[in-house]
């Protein structure tokens, strides 16, 4: 679930190396701020707020039962102008946000585009967004002064509203002598696809209550240290949800350009420990995981467009992979939650996430890839040698296995997946299969020989496990949901 209310807390920052300073942590839906505080003498009426800058802006809005979205438009493609907030209503959706402003352009909704749009269509479009829109802006000072005086005219009538406390951007708490204190921004961090780590970077030894948010955009926050461990789990369970659930809204978005059956079901931050130079131990670089339709891709950067899904640094099929989650005596140092990824013809991957939840995660996304992967494919043959005769392996969703004779096209032999018992192979080349006879319960045993002995056992695993997947009523229920 993602926490949209605005969040905040006093915390100590630090490069790592010098000595940590105070701060105050802001946590909205998509955005992470570190602010320092200024005192300075009252110079400005903030019943006109305006933003620091004029950057494009992310702003999540909670549409309200009463009320909507708690804002009004002006303009659009037939004045030749933007979409521009007029109004933003006390205490409605908008305004509680504290960042949306009057003289702010709306560019994307839900990340759509909408500068080409007339103005009774960006109102239809803001009507029907849903309940939580993405809202991409800019502000024009030079439009604010013109809205905010037209809006003190109760020149609005567009109609379109949504809730939100109306708040400053920097809060002033005025003191008898005339100073007032502004928080002013000092980090950024997006949180759309960002990471928050507790490890010290490439490494596996944990900051002691602190950790870190690396942003998409190569911005960091630094080192966050908290008083102690249960507000440490309070931020990182704050922030983590938020990253979470953008990065499912950003999927969603993804696969409105994607085929059902090259639908993203998993994306996100992995580490990977990586042996160089021959030392002892491994460092850890991070990596941006994904699994779509039948493939496993690992990126150094998270791709941002559609075609940035072509340019993947290493690419998997599924189904000839292997996953395995680590048990904790496995686990070659101190990072925890650690898998491997073993494919045919390269070396193991190491990886590591987080938390246990996000393992769990990727585990279960991993399950519904490789069903939805072995569903797609059908069957797949290999190319085995039994009795001295040159042969073809067949693994076949609906039917199981069976042997073919190459040279006359005979069957040999068949049986349903349910009746393989057990397997064992010498690691080169020889594979042993034991099935059960369906009449006489005896095990019968076939032995095979394949040159891609590796390839044929993760394939005929990962058949073994999207049949148990789809027959499992707590996994079919996850897929319809």
């Amino acid at each position: 679930m993602v926490h949209l209310r605005v969040r905040t807390g006093m915390v100590m920052v630090s490069d790592g190396k010098s000595r940590p300073q105070p701060m105050r942590l802001q946590l909205s839906m998509e955005l992470l701020r570190l602010q320092k505080e200024e005192l300075s003498p009252v110079t400005q009426n903030f019943n006109q707020i305006t933003p620091l800058d004029s950057r494009e802006r992310m702003v999540s809005v909670t549409r309200q039962k009463m009320g909507g979205l708690g804002l009004s438009i002006k303009g659009g493609a037939e004045h030749k102008i933007p979409v521009l907030i007029s109004r933003i209503f006390k205490n409605q959706a908008a305004a509680q946000t504290c960042q949306l402003f009057v003289g702010d352009a709306i560019i994307k909704v839900n990340g759509e585009y909408i500068t080409s749009c007339s103005h009774d269509d960006a109102v239809n479009i803001l009507r029907n967004a849903g309940d939580i829109v993405v809202l991409t802006v800019k502000h024009y000072r030079a439009a604010a002064k013109f809205l905010q005086d037209a809006s003190q005219r109760h020149l609005d009538n567009t109609g379109i509203h949504t809730n939100t406390s109306e708040t400053e951007w920097i809060s002033p708490n005025q003191s008898p002598n005339g100073i007032q204190s502004k928080w002013i921004d000092v980090i950024t961090v997006p949180l759309m696809m960002a990471y928050v780590t507790r490890y010290i970077f490439g490494t596996d030894k944990l900051r002691p209550n602190a950790f870190e948010v690396r942003g998409l955009n190569g911005v960091s926050t630094g080192i966050i240290h908290c008083d102690d461990a249960a507000i440490l789990s309070q931020w990182l369970k704050y922030i983590t949800d938020n990253i979470v659930g953008l990065t499912h809204l950003q999927m969603k978005l993804y696969n409105r350009n994607f085929s059902s059956c090259d639908r993203i079901e998993y994306m996100g931050w992995v580490n990977e420990g990586v042996l160089s130079n021959n030392q002892p131990w491994q460092s850890y670089k991070p990596r941006f995981l994904t699994l779509k339709g039948t493939s496993v891709l690992l990126f150094d950067l998270p791709p941002l467009n559609v075609m940035d899904w072509l340019r993947g640094k290493l690419v998997f099929k599924v189904y000839e992979t292997m996953f395995r989650v680590l048990k904790e005596s496995e686990n070659v140092d101190e990072r925890q939650h650690c898998f491997l990824i073993q494919t045919s013809g390269h070396e193991s991957r190491y990886l590591s996430v987080e938390t246990r939840q996000e393992l769990l995660r990727i585990e279960n996304a991993w399950h519904c890839s490789l069903c939805s992967a072995v569903v797609k494919l059908g069957s797949k043959t290999f190319s085995v040698t039994s009795s001295g005769k040159s042969s073809g392996l067949t693994l076949d969703w609906n039917m199981g296995f069976a042997l073919h004779e190459n040279e006359s096209k005979t069957l040999i032999w068949k049986y349903k997946f349910s009746q393989l018992k057990g397997s064992s192979d010498d690691g080169k080349c020889k594979l042993k299969l034991h099935f059960q006879d369906s009449d006489t319960r005896d095990i019968e045993t076939k032995e095979l020989e394949t040159p891609t002995l590796q390839n044929l056992l993760f394939c005929m695993h990962a058949f073994l496990t999207a049949k148990v997947a789809s027959v499992d009523p707590a996994f079919l229920s996850s897929k319809t949901n």
